[in-house]
């Protein structure tokens, strides 16, 4: 989904990107410890979109997307961390391929 958005929008995810995203699956390198890597994937998604290209351009706009997401994502699952989501969604081990997929 994460992926297929990100085709919506940009064409086509540029491999680098898709193997910039990988260590972050699962948690940060699958320690569920982290940020969950769905949240980290669609974030580089966003910053991809809607990033800046030189110091002098401003952030505000992506960091008010970036919140708004990271709240909808939060009011979905219960939370950001990986572990913490895990523990409140026992099934969510089966659904993050096709979510990031």
């Amino acid at each position: 989904m994460v992926i297929a958005v990100g085709e919506h929008i940009l064409g086509e995810v540029p491999e680098a990107l898709i193997r910039a995203a990988c260590p972050f699956g699962g948690g940060l390198g699958g320690s569920k410890e982290e940020l969950c890597g769905v949240l980290s994937g669609g974030t580089l998604i966003l910053g991809a979109i809607r990033g800046r290209l030189s110091p002098e351009e401003k952030d505000e706009a992506l960091y008010a997307l970036i919140r708004r997401f990271r709240e909808r994502f939060i009011a979905q699952v219960g939370a950001s961390q990986c572990k913490a989501i895990y523990n409140n969604l026992p099934e969510m081990h089966k659904r993050c391929v096709p979510v990031v997929e």
